[in-house]
């Protein structure tokens, strides 16, 4: 364990998780950049943070379909809200369709917070979690809610056209809403719902495909196809570079 890199998520209040999977901080505490490696999870991420050498900045990230090595500035502190597709609607009342694989700037004062804030975890989670029940629409789409209701039980497992089945939605709406409000497919969408439900397994050191995958090979192309690395390796997780690995391995 990295000792210089700390970092703590909580799972939301229950009154917003249908669009809060966790919130999180972390900082490097060290003079010395941390190298870490991005993987696709499915989450739409907003970060608060500042460092020794950027000012307190707001960041929307959008989905990450593949991989990334990133660099987190010597001393940085960062809060981090971790949202699930319908809060993008919903909550952030925007696209992201734009946003694969980068991300953008907001505005400085985005929901009243300041660079104080980020420095008291505790703190940021009430004001995070107050300002997400005021903007809690009155009235939600019944399909969308079940679709992601099945799509995260299913773990990425059910196929676009039993979704459609089930939520009385035709495959066609549902691929046209993820691509217009995700920018990709329901069906890569769902990949990388299993991909990351293999990185549990990965996590306890379960080497091999748990989900449905074809077999050996087509898992190993999977997971190196979104971490870059065969699973083995990723196991290893080497000075904690897959920090979503980290934390599933600390559960």
């Amino acid at each position: 364990m990295d000792t210089d890199f700390t970092y703590h998520f909580i799972e939301p209040d229950k009154q917003i998780a249908d669009f809060v999977e966790n919130l999180g901080t972390f900082q490097n505490l060290s003079d010395e950049a941390k190298e870490v490696v991005i993987i696709p999870d499915g989450r739409i991420d907003l970060f608060f943070s500042y460092s020794a050498s950027e000012p307190f900045h707001i960041t929307l990230l959008g989905l990450e379909t593949y991989p990334e090595q990133r660099f987190i500035a010597p001393h940085m502190t960062a809060f981090v809200v971790s949202f699930k597709p319908l809060a993008v609607e919903y909550i952030l009342n925007t696209s992201i369709a734009d946003l694969l694989n980068i991300g953008k700037e907001l505005s400085p004062d985005f929901w009243n917070f300041k660079a104080d804030d980020i420095t008291d975890f505790s703190h940021c989670c009430t004001k995070a979690t107050q300002k997400i029940k005021e903007l809690l629409p009155q009235k939600i789409d019944e399909r969308k809610i079940k679709l992601f209701e099945l799509v995260y039980a299913s773990k990425g497992e059910m196929s676009v056209q039993e979704l459609s089945e089930k939520t009385g939605w035709s495959s066609r709406q549902i691929n046209r809403y993820f691509t217009r409000q995700l920018g990709l497919s329901l069906k890569a969408y769902a990949t990388i719902l299993r991909f990351r439900a293999s990185l549990e397994h990965i996590a306890q050191g379960r080497l091999f495909p748990e989900l449905n995958y074809t077999d050996q090979n087509h898992f190993i192309k999977e997971v190196k196809k979104f971490s870059g690395v065969a699973p083995r390796e990723l196991s290893k997780n080497k000075n904690d570079r897959f920090v979503l690995l980290s934390v599933l391995k600390g559960r």
